[in-house]
């Protein structure tokens, strides 16, 4: 009891004010100040009308299996500020429920230490980037394709198999790549842990403004003196090795990680026409994956639809098509960890075509 009334006294001031006044109230000259709201306010974690916050509207709730990263009770239920359990939901959350101060701003979650995956890694120590992780580590992984794999065999048009996917801006995954196993990792092939930094850009605040979410590219400058603004991180590379196999070794790692998974959606659409069922790909319509009806490479708008929804899965068509999803819903993937990116890429295309087209392997 003592720990609820401590937690709602930390967190009462700024609920109340935000309850009360609108973010353009709060600029007001006579208006009490709430360092950050500006940011806060034009920033993701604040867009009322986003999908991320509205999906649930019809429902009248946020399910509990999302409300945790999908609203701001839901984290704090996960977290324990709350006054409950810790690592548990208890139960939805309201659908007016976006991501406030009071979200990352309490006692219990200055107090967060480690992160435990989906595929059951835990990273201990992380400190700050802790808050962020929670939710922004994805909600499948590597070992948990394998366990939708089953037994079944390689090539072994099967319909026990679904799509499985990664969810969305897994950069936590993507980050600490080996370590937490996002990706599919093929067995025998030895791949990037934490994506090596200097110590003062480590951390999720250190990159990305925590409160507006902007990338800082003036973080980068000191290492990489080309870096002028948010568009010019994508020219980045320290390795010259033409990983992509385009002749190309000057341009930025941004573009090697693009032009491989364009390979990799080569390769899927190869395999499928080989094995009778042609596959398309439509990165805005669930669940992604599509029978390409008319074979001609493009997930048209009849196509892109649920009832249209590729079903012919094999277990190597299923772990390339995991690994396609993981590189894309991570846009900041090239700079979070493109050693990793490329890895799960590469293996993906060499497993679908036994050829890697003159790439080489990160």
């Amino acid at each position: 009891m003592i720990k609820r009334i401590i937690n709602f006294l930390l967190a009462f001031p700024v609920f109340f004010l935000l309850a009360l006044h609108p973010a353009s109230a709060l600029t007001a000259d006579n208006a009490p100040e709430i360092p950050f709201i500006g940011q806060w306010s034009v920033s993701a974690h604040a867009d009322s009308k986003a999908e991320a916050f509205r999906h649930w509207d019809k429902d009248g709730e946020v399910p509990k299996r999302c409300a945790q990263c999908h609203s701001s009770d839901g984290f704090k239920d996960f977290i324990g500020a709350d006054g409950s359990a810790k690592e548990i939901i208890d139960s939805p959350a309201p659908t007016t429920s976006v991501i406030t101060c009071t979200t990352c701003h309490n006692s219990e979650a200055a107090t967060l230490g480690s992160v435990t995956f989906p595929s059951g890694s835990i990273v201990a120590n992380a400190g700050p980037s802790t808050r962020c992780m929670i939710c922004h580590q994805g909600r499948q992984s590597g070992p948990g394709v394998d366990k939708a794999i089953g037994g079944i065999e390689p090539d072994e048009i099967s319909e026990k198999l679904n799509f499985q996917n990664v969810h969305y801006a897994a950069a936590g995954a993507t980050l600490w790549g080996g370590k937490v196993k996002g990706g599919y990792e093929y067995g025998g092939n030895i791949y990037q842990g934490l994506a090596p930094h200097p110590k003062n850009i480590n951390e999720c605040a250190q990159c990305h403004d925590p409160h507006g979410l902007d990338v800082r590219a003036q973080s980068c400058v000191s290492c990489h003196q080309s870096v002028s603004d948010k568009k010019s991180l994508r020219d980045i590379r320290s390795n010259k090795t033409d990983f992509d196999g385009d002749g190309n070794s000057t341009e930025g790692i941004a573009d090697e990680v693009a032009t491989m998974h364009e390979k990799l959606l080569v390769a899927i659409r190869a395999y499928g026409t080989k094995m009778g069922k042609p596959i398309v790909y439509d990165s805005h319509s669930y669940p992604y994956f599509f029978i390409d009806s008319n074979a001609n490479g493009v997930a048209d708008k009849k196509e892109a639809i649920s009832a249209n929804q590729y079903k012919s899965w094999t277990p190597r068509l299923l772990k390339a098509a995991y690994n396609y999803q993981f590189a894309a819903k991570d846009k900041g993937a090239y700079a979070h960890n493109p050693r990793y990116v490329m890895q799960l890429l590469f293996d993906s295309i060499n497993d679908l075509s036994g050829a890697s087209s003159g790439m080489a392997r990160p």
